[in-house]
């Protein structure tokens, strides 16, 4: 119905597919289907392959889309191969057993998934099709027809699964005991972080720690960088502006600085939409109780319509509707508002919307603003429009200068343009270069730029920039005074670390003995807290991370906990209290904890049939990986 297209996209079974669990990390990329001995195949599934070539040009694409850290690249590949092979195992297995997707099945999926794509049940055609699938996804329409078609196929086969899975009563009631049991804790956390600051090192120490150590203190390559600026801030000073180009912008414009007749309102409203004439008749009487108020010398009417009026968007603002215009409310409200004079209260005006109380703070009668008025309003933007243009210009005249001759003098192609220069300090790969703006462009360039080169002008918050490599510092081992700081930070952070696995320890230890922690914690210098009733889901405050929490759920109360990692801190802690659940709650959750406890056997279930899939096709012979060609192109895991 949609074209026979054989390009997949694997994230997207996400969005098709609901909450299936699939990897994150092929986000709206294209990946080929390959068949044959390719030679560079790092896998083979029955008769079709994944390249090198596809997870290379997958890993791209995440790349695009977020950052990844180098270190990470083989990590991710690995992930991407794993992904992919799946899909090819799946496939495979799904011919064996005769089970596929029907293009009824696809379209079916496409209109729930797009029911812009069908109006009134009719395809509108495949301009708009194709419109859509580009704008919403940003994919072909092969491309996303077929992450539809490998969602449902996935979808069958999850079914097939998992449709016998059921939660016994135990389950359920250990679910709920799970979610809803808690604990209450008396604890220390003990932060390396806060024991940093009374470490004072020797010059010996620290010297005998970067002999130890010498390979964390390589220095990496920096460059001295000079450079020729044309700064924007500069020229937005020098720029000069007369009153005769200002005058010539306002009579072009002079149609928009015309100001119509306008008066500044309050009201207060009092609303009679869909009342009962006896129940006008009350709102009428209220009102004109309010009118009287407001016409008293020295009556607050702002104070009056925050209590009484019924308009909602101004009653706040004491009744303010800001300067209105003829022909912008209704015929009655506007004929009282623009009949009295500044200050003057009205009588009652009736207008679809009810009942209103209107003052005139102040008026305008029709004008057109004068030079004086707008020239500030004028000369601003003008400036910013002749400095861009300034900017612009002499940013394309730089270019032309620096693609005759990328090895002239920056210090004539200065003065030749009226640029400032400047020195950078050495800077290395993911320095920071604040005097440029920071710029990422020239960074990059910084690092590509050969010794006696000028750049191309590169624009940047401050301006266009160019750029010649004074020196470099190529990388080397760093004398101990070139990284003592580095050294000394290093030094603190490990000796704080031990110090506060040590403290942890001998807490630990105390409480074991029957110590009290309130009397424990102050002999080592540590604060001990009280928590809240945590159940198993919360975090012991301040920890970053549940898994602490956990462990105190398999002790008694009055025992206390070894020393536990929480993140890079540590805590101990002793158990105060145990709350067991109100098994009048079952009822309530039961529907939940059911939906739960599937949940989890369900994708239990799947990932053990996905393993043992590949387990029968690697000793069927139909499943064939090159992990060696994986780590000569993305590198070894974790190395």
């Amino acid at each position: 119905m949609f074209g026979n297209k054989k390009v997949m996209v694997r994230i997207l079974l996400g969005a098709v597919v609901g909450a299936l669990a699939v990897s994150m990390l092929l986000y709206l990329v294209p990946q080929g289907t390959s068949t044959g001995g390719s030679p560079d195949a790092v896998a083979e599934v029955g008769d079709q392959t994944v390249t090198v070539a596809e997870v290379r040009a997958q890993l791209r694409k995440m790349e695009q889309r977020s950052q990844v850290p180098h270190t990470l690249e083989p990590f991710y590949a690995q992930q991407i191969l794993e992904d992919l092979v799946f899909q090819k195992e799946l496939e495979y297995e799904a011919k064996r057993l005769g089970i596929a997707v029907d293009d009824a099945e696809l379209a079916e999926r496409i209109h729930r998934i797009l029911p812009d794509s069908y109006s009134g049940g009719t395809f509108v055609g495949m301009p708009r099709y194709v419109d859509e699938v580009r704008m919403r996804f940003d994919m072909s329409v092969g491309e996303f027809e077929d992450v539809v078609r490998q969602g449902l196929l996935e979808e069958k086969f999850r079914r097939l699964v998992t449709d016998g899975v059921s939660a016994s009563p135990a389950e359920l009631q250990e679910e709920f005991l799970r979610r809803n049991e808690k604990v209450k804790l008396e604890y220390a956390l003990i932060k390396p972080q806060d024991l940093e600051a009374n470490l004072n090192p020797s010059e010996a120490d620290l010297t005998a720690y970067y002999q130890k150590n010498p390979n964390r203190y390589v220095v990496p390559e920096r460059r001295i960088v000079r450079y020729a600026l044309l700064d924007i801030s500069q020229l937005r000073e020098h720029m000069q502006i007369g009153d005769a180009e200002l005058h010539a912008v306002y009579q072009q414009n002079i149609a928009q600085y015309q100001v119509p007749n306008r008066v500044h309102v309050e009201h207060i409203l009092f609303k009679t939409i869909g009342k009962t004439d006896a129940e006008v008749a009350e709102i009428q009487k209220k009102a004109q109780d309010v009118l009287k108020q407001a016409r008293k010398k020295g009556a607050d009417f702002e104070a009056l319509a925050k209590q009484n009026s019924e308009d909602t968007g101004t009653k706040d603002k004491g009744g303010d509707l800001g300067w209105i215009v003829q022909g912008q409310t209704t015929p009655e409200f506007e004929k009282a508002a623009f009949g009295l004079p500044k200050g003057a209260v009205s009588d009652l005006v009736r207008t679809p919307y009810g009942l209103h109380i209107i003052k005139v703070l102040d008026r305008e009668n029709a004008h057109t603003k004068s030079f004086e008025e707008v020239r500030d309003s004028i000369r601003t933007p003008l400036l910013l429009q002749k400095v861009d243009r300034e900017v612009s210009d002499t940013g394309d005249k730089i270019a032309v200068a620096v693609r005759k001759s990328n090895r002239g003098s920056l210090d004539d192609l200065a003065r030749q343009f009226h640029l400032t220069v400047g020195e950078t300090r050495p800077v290395g790969a993911g320095d920071p270069i604040l005097e440029l703006g920071n710029s990422k462009e020239v960074r990059d360039v910084i690092l590509e730029l050969r010794p006696g080169e000028l750049s191309m002008p590169i624009h940047t918050d401050r301006g266009y920039v160019v750029l010649s490599v004074k020196e470099i510092q190529p990388t080397h081992q760093g004398t101990f005074m070139e990284v003592r700081d580095r050294v000394l930070a290093d030094w603190k952070k490990e000796k704080a670390a031990e110090l506060a696995r040590s403290k942890a320890a001998e807490l630990a230890k105390r409480l074991q003995a029957g110590e009290k922690i309130q009397d424990a914690a102050k002999g080592l210098g540590l604060q001990f807290k009280t928590s809240d009733a945590l159940t198993r889901n919360e975090r012991i405050p301040d920890t970053g991370t549940s898994r602490p929490l956990l462990a105190a759920f398999n002790l008694k109360v009055g025992q206390s906990s070894p020393p536990l990692a929480a993140d890079s801190n540590w805590v101990v802690f002793r158990v105060m209290d145990r709350l067991e659940p109100n098994t009048d709650d079952f009822a309530n959750q039961s529907k939940e904890l059911q939906g739960t406890v599937l949940d989890r056997k369900r994708e239990l279930a799947f990932e053990a049939f996905r393993a043992g899939l590949e387990a029968r096709l690697r000793q069927e012979g139909k499943l064939k990986l090159k992990p060696e060609l994986m780590s000569s192109n993305f590198g070894k895991m974790g190395g």
